[in-house]
Parts: structure tokens; sequence; C-alpha cells
């Protein structure tokens, strides 16, 4: 009893997602997972999971907006005194790769959650996405880069670039997470694809299309 009054707020849902996460990195689909199965990884009872989630979708969309929101900080962070195009792309690149392999489980299941059977969870990722493309599309007017482009072109520009970052991902998640040559040949070929991405960007005429 001792134990359970000394339990800080919020430590058994954070219990509970860390669970459900490391059943995931062991090769689990999160769909797949049972509220038992999660509970018994955590360590703690069964009826202590509706305290803290109506449902497992209910957990997977709360893992997405709060890992989402501390790699949309980091990124946002990084990119805030970058001046360069060029210098933005690779540093988000990098920091997105870091980040990847550093919390390798939660991107298998964002990987997962894409194709995955829940709908919930699938739009959640979504959601998270249309944000990075919204950031991207802000930190772009602030350093002054493809001001010729309208509104709609720019958006468009930047969900190409959170698809093709996406996409590279399951790349990413391929590769054994020791094997530093793979992971900075990703790293590049993902910088490259973003260049070419924005050289196109650069020479598209909104008002001709």
């Amino acid at each position: 009893m001792a134990d359970k009054q000394r339990r800080k707020p919020g430590e058994t849902r954070e219990k509970l997602m860390s669970a459900a996460l490391a059943l995931v990195g062991k090769g689990r689909h999160f769909a797949s997972l049972g509220i038992r199965e999660v509970t018994r990884q955590a360590g703690v009872v069964p009826t202590s999971f509706y305290r803290h989630f109506r449902s497992m979708d209910d957990l997977g969309l709360q893992l997405v907006d709060e890992l989402g929101l501390v790699l949309r900080r980091m990124m946002r962070e990084a990119r805030a005194n970058v001046l360069q195009a060029d210098k933005l792309i690779e540093q988000s690149v990098g920091i997105f790769v870091a980040h990847a392999q550093a919390n390798r489980s939660f991107f298998l299941f964002m990987a997962q959650g894409l194709a995955g059977e829940s709908r919930a969870v699938q739009e959640g990722i979504r959601s998270e996405m249309r944000f990075f493309a919204s950031e991207l599309a802000n930190d772009l007017r602030r350093l002054r880069l493809m001001e010729h482009l309208s509104d709609a072109d720019l958006e468009v520009t930047c969900d190409l670039v959170v698809r093709t970052v996406a996409f590279s991902l399951t790349d990413l998640l391929s590769i054994s997470e020791d094997d530093d040559y793979q992971i900075g040949q990703v790293r590049k070929r993902t910088t490259r694809f973003l260049q070419m991405v924005f050289v196109g960007a650069a020479n598209w005429n909104s008002d001709s299309a």
C-alpha cells in the first residue's frame, strides 16, 4: 500500500505508454496489442488502464501527441537561427534521423500506424504530418524563401517534403541501429531527395500552373 501511495501522479500512465512502445520494439504490431498484455508488460493491474485511457486507440493517440510534440519542439528550436535553405534541409534531416534512432520503438509505432487498422491512430499521425508541413511552410516564409510560390503551392511543396521524409523512415527502420554507414547513407539520400524537391519548387511557376 505504501508503494501505491508514493506513486507519482501520471506514473502509471507513463508506464502503460512505455510498455506499449516496448512491445512494438520487440516486434509486436500495435494494432494486435491487448489491454491485458500492455498492463502485464507495465506491471500494473488491468483495471488501472481505464483510469488513464478509454481504449488502446486512445493510448495510441496520446503517444502520437506526446512524442510528436517533442520532435516538433526539437525541430523548431534547431531551425530557429538557420538562414539558408540548404542548411535548413541538412539540419532538419539530421535531427529527424537522430531522433528516430534514439526513439526507434516510437517510429516503428508511427510506421505501423500509417498503414494500420486503427483509423483514429492513422488520422492522428496524418494530423502530426500536417503540423510538420505547416511549420515548415512558416519557416520558409520566415526565411523569405519560395516567395514566388502561391500559398497553395507552398503547402503542396511542404507536404511533399514531409511525405518524402516519412517514406525514408521505412529505409531507416530496416537498418540495424548500430550500422552507422547505412544510417549515414539514408541521411544523405533523404537530404538529396529534399534538395531536388526544392530545386523543382524554385523553378515552379504558380501563375502558369
